[in-house]
């Protein structure tokens, strides 16, 4: 199934690439002239949603040959962001229905019922969405380490 999805997002990927839909998105979010928080909002809004129904390989090819460009374009840190998309595909194991991480809990201990799993999950949630909030409040927590390695 993952090999299947991944075929098919490599053509996917190829078909964005000649067809210049990821440049030309691109331009158009850069040319709204909105705030690059609110579009970072929004993407972060994208991968929640897309976290329920896919799994992490499906959602990274997916939407990152057309999200990354629109981001370093709007001035963000490739590898802030980078981590910000790492942690919204966490988020996206944890959330139901597809939840993986809950479905691998309830493999090990068959004796929780998986909607108590799922139940468990939302203080871990919670506690990611802030994590984000922190990051995109002060970036430097994330580019810290990387910025002092780039100096030396």
């Amino acid at each position: 199934m993952i090999f299947s999805i991944i075929w098919g997002v490599l053509i996917f990927v190829r078909f964005l690439a000649f067809a210049g839909i990821s440049s030309a998105f691109q331009e158009w979010i850069v040319a709204l002239g909105v705030s690059p928080y609110l579009v970072l909002l929004f993407i972060i809004v994208l991968y929640t949603v897309l976290g329920m129904f896919m799994d992490g390989i499906g959602m990274l090819l997916l939407t990152l040959p057309v999200v990354f460009p629109v981001m370093m374009a709007l001035g963000f840190d490739p590898i802030w962001f980078g981590i910000i998309v790492v942690k919204m595909v966490e988020v996206g194991l944890l959330t139901p229905p597809v939840g993986l991480n809950c479905y691998v809990v309830h493999g090990v201990r068959p004796d929780i019922p998986l909607p108590k799993i799922f139940g468990g999950v939302w203080p871990f949630v919670v506690a990611d969405f802030a994590c984000i909030a922190l990051f995109v409040a002060f970036p430097g927590i994330v580019t810290f380490l990387p910025n002092l390695m780039l100096s030396n």
